[in-house]
């Protein structure tokens, strides 16, 4: 499955999220998958909405993570899964924070990587794992814009580079102890360790 997710290209977010659905699944039941079929499919929804009461989106998730497996992995056509409908979610519109409790929310962060990864979201729109990949070629001061690489569904953007966010990256990068060569936000403690990107779970942290 996992090799099928990386032959069509899903990134690296859903590639996770299939991945553990799946585990989670097997895991339920205590057996593999391929000896399952849509009544053990039925009985996880229901596990995951009564006991678990998850989310309808996290459910959805995991269904479309499952329909994944049997439809395009073990090339199951015995299983219907329009007879596993969800039922819809109400939509209601975001809470809107003024430009103050924006500016509150970003203040209070405890410290300068974590106000600097609030005020590039806000300020841009990046995605978390977008945000958390981030090369330092990636920022163009000439043009004032901020080349985002293969984001989601694996297309390049352009977004355009506020004074207040290029500000907010220097002082970042001034205040860096070891500078960072290739990746905008490394976990490089050390100058001679390998540089790699911070995790997308860091960004949400400094979300929460």
């Amino acid at each position: 499955m996992l090799e099928e997710l990386q032959r069509r290209n899903y990134n690296i977010d859903t590639i996770r999220g299939y991945i553990l659905a799946v585990e989670q699944f097997a895991q339920y039941f205590h057996k593999s998958p391929e000896w399952m079929g849509i009544d053990e499919i039925g009985q996880f929804q229901l596990h995951l909405l009564q006991e678990k009461k998850l989310a309808l989106g996290r459910i959805a998730l995991r269904m479309s993570a499952l329909r994944f497996l049997y439809k395009k992995t073990l090339k199951r056509r015995d299983l219907d899964f329009d007879d596993l409908p969800l039922r819809k979610k109400p939509k209601k519109l975001p809470v809107v924070r003024s430009p103050e409790e924006v500016t509150r929310l970003i203040e209070a962060a405890p410290n300068l990587l974590y106000r600097t990864l609030l005020l590039l979201l806000y300020a841009t729109g990046l995605r978390r794992s977008e945000a958390a990949h981030l090369k330092v070629s990636d920022i163009d001061r000439s043009l004032m814009l901020i080349h985002v690489q293969q984001g989601k569904g694996s297309r390049d953007r352009k977004l355009p580079l506020t004074q207040k966010v290029l500000d907010a990256l220097c002082e970042y990068w001034r205040a860096a102890k070891i500078k960072p060569r290739v990746y905008l936000f490394p976990t490089r403690k050390e100058p001679t360790e390998q540089e790699k990107p911070i995790s997308d779970k860091v960004v949400w942290n400094a979300c929460h």
